[in-house]
């Protein structure tokens, strides 16, 4: 997304898994490999990560 993702809005990237298409890739925003995994971002569950991510996406819109 050139002019970056919007909050709210799904990254074009991600793909029908939720895995991101360009992990590892140079193209990669640095703001995604700025959120390394741990426990508080991630919980225990999907339901509890997808929750954190959109309560950061809340916060930062």
């Amino acid at each position: 997304m050139p002019n970056g993702k919007p909050a709210g809005v799904r990254c074009v990237q991600l793909d029908e898994h939720d895995g991101c298409r360009i992990f590892g890739h140079p193209d990669r925003p640095r703001v995604c490999g700025s959120l390394p995994p741990s426990r508080e971002m991630c919980g225990d569950t999907r339901e509890q990560a997808m929750f954190f991510l959109a309560e950061l996406e809340r916060l930062t819109a």
